[in-house]
């Protein structure tokens, strides 16, 4: 039986959508991938629990590990506190440690399981860093909590060193302190400002050369403790630029939600491992197409993947920032949590036709896992609007 529904459209004129798609099949056992797949993932906020939903927001814990499992079980390592988790942006560092310390203590109890964990600045307000030396504290203190609850460190970019550095020397003297101190080879984070506009002239200039030799030369003075770099621009090109002058054993872990499936796919000599904040919603798809890329089946991982980018780049579209509110919209839709609200209120970020157009994406792609369940959740939430 066909199942069916009414959507606005751009437009402003609703119409009747018939979906398509047809749920991805769950592995029987973690598969195994020739490209490092880190998945950033999402927190999930307990929206019964809020007093103050803007300023100190409840989080539902067994939920939210509960989704780590689901990316574990599917091949994925995932990225935690990053970006994805809201950190800045409704995730405070109060909230990112018990996230952090939650997730490390859940991975030693599952097969398998890995992680990396965003280390940054978030709790140093960036307006009152003063110098260099207040950006270390912070890194340090981000850093140590980490490691001293056994995990690995992705360095996030920091808001407070792009307001603080005056010269790319600056990031040099931040980086190569904090990499020189790390226990274990950390990541490093190029975020562009169309994730966060904080963030611009990041690396002591506002254009991309500069930019780049300034990356390069910390990573060329620091080798023996970089596993590699994630970058963040949605630019295929820039990446490729990058990933073609990194030294022998750095790795370049692509972060362009528009352009993923080609750079890992790779050029037939260099390719980009993955650490994305798209994996979260498109999960079992992904699972799939990595799989069959590891077994020499690039035909099926590109009919499997390439569905999923004009989702992602609807998902990722300006204002960029507020990509969560659609990664945690097909989490609801998908059954890993029972409403749709975020952290801050953030599922406000984006309206209606918006979430219709995601909603007519993932079907297309194959996305909607559970269709009966999410088209009863996608009526109710357009009735919202007085859609019928």
């Amino acid at each position: 039986m066909s199942l069916t529904l009414n959507l606005p459209n751009s437009d402003g004129i609703i119409r009747g959508y018939e979906l398509v798609g047809t749920p991805v099949a769950r592995p029987a056992a973690p598969p195994r991938f020739n490209r490092i797949a880190y998945a950033a993932a999402h927190v999930v906020s307990d929206p019964s629990k809020e007093t103050d939903p803007w300023g100190r927001p409840a989080i539902d814990w067994e939920a939210t590990i509960a989704f780590r499992r689901h990316l574990w079980s599917l091949g994925f390592k995932i990225a935690e506190a990053m970006d994805t988790s809201q950190r800045g942006m409704g995730l405070d560092w109060a909230g990112a440690q018990e996230l952090i310390r939650r997730s490390l203590d859940e991975a030693r109890n599952v097969d398998g399981a890995d992680l990396a964990c965003g280390a940054g600045t978030d709790h140093l307000i960036a307006s009152e860093a003063r110098s260099l030396d207040d950006v270390i504290r912070a890194y340090e203190t981000q850093v140590e909590y980490v490691e001293k609850h056994g995990g690995r460190a992705i360095m996030m970019a920091s808001r407070a060193l792009a307001r603080v550095a005056a010269s790319t020397d600056d990031y040099a003297k931040v980086y190569g302190r904090i990499l020189s101190q790390a226990r274990d080879k950390v990541v490093l984070h190029w975020l562009g400002d169309m994730f966060d506009p904080q963030l611009a002239g990041y690396w002591g200039s506002a254009q991309f050369e500069p930019a780049l030799e300034c990356v390069l030369r910390i990573i060329d003075e620091n080798q023996d403790k970089v596993e590699g770099i994630k970058i963040s621009l949605l630019d295929n090109a820039k990446e490729v630029q990058l990933r073609t002058r990194l030294p022998n054993g750095v790795l370049c872990f692509t972060g362009d939600d528009f352009n993923y499936a080609e750079l890992i796919e790779g050029d037939g000599e260099r390719y980009s491992h993955a650490l994305l904040g798209i994996f979260d919603a498109v999960a079992p798809s992904a699972s799939k197409a990595l799989a069959a890329l590891a077994a020499g089946d690039v035909a099926t991982f590109r009919s499997v993947i390439e569905p999923t980018v004009p989702l992602s780049r609807k998902i990722f579209e300006a204002p960029t920032q507020y990509y969560k509110a659609g990664v945690v919209f097909l989490a609801w839709l998908n059954g890993h949590q029972n409403h749709f609200s975020l952290p801050a209120g953030m599922q406000s970020a984006r309206g209606v036709n918006h979430y219709a157009e995601i909603f007519r994406l993932a079907d297309k792609a194959n996305v909607l896992d559970k269709p009966d369940l999410a088209v009863r959740r996608m009526k109710n939430f357009v009735g919202v609007f007085g859609i019928e």
